[in-house]
């Protein structure tokens, strides 16, 4: 039996969409769809072990960009950075996160601002460190170079915008 990956086509989700002119891009896609439910276990088994069990991975990516820089942050900020588009989502993760007293609100004027609380900022640490120690680690015996990583990740950024500029087009049909 041969090894060539075209015996049996691209690996794919649904192979009637690795069918059209660019079967690459469904080897992505499914390559993203295994990426995306991964990193959310990663990060709500991660937070869990860390102390803070029960939360989203929305919570857990909130979470962390409001520890990030040690800077306020506004709620249209935080969807911005995490590219959200329905601001109740981060809304209700901010309510959760202030609830477990992980985060503090305040305000600027008449604009509101979130911070990392001291409880907030040691789970973040926790959480860094567990990082370190099981996912890092694991990832640096690949061998894979950090340029790699860097380069896939612009990459990745720069597909995300085909994708918002196809799913506006989408909704204007």
């Amino acid at each position: 039996m041969s090894s060539d990956k075209n015996e049996f086509g691209p690996i794919v989700s649904s192979g009637h969409l690795a069918t059209g002119a660019l079967p690459a891009l469904s080897e992505i896609e499914f390559g993203m769809i295994m990426l995306h439910h991964a990193f959310n276990r990663w990060m709500v088994r991660c937070m869990a072990a860390s102390g803070v069990p029960d939360l989203s991975p929305i919570d857990v990516l909130v979470l962390h960009h409001i520890n990030s820089r040690n800077k306020p942050k506004t709620l249209a900020d935080i969807a911005l950075v995490l590219n959200i588009e329905d601001t109740h989502v981060v809304t209700y993760a901010l309510k959760k996160l202030e609830r477990l007293k992980l985060i503090k609100s305040g305000r600027r004027g008449k604009e509101k601002l979130v911070m990392i609380t001291p409880m907030g900022a040691e789970s973040c640490a926790k959480y860094a460190a567990m990082r370190e120690a099981l996912l890092v680690k694991s990832v640096l015996a690949t061998e894979v170079s950090g340029e790699t990583l860097s380069a896939m990740a612009s990459r990745l950024r720069a597909l995300s915008g085909h994708y918002d500029q196809a799913a506006r087009a989408a909704a204007s049909l």
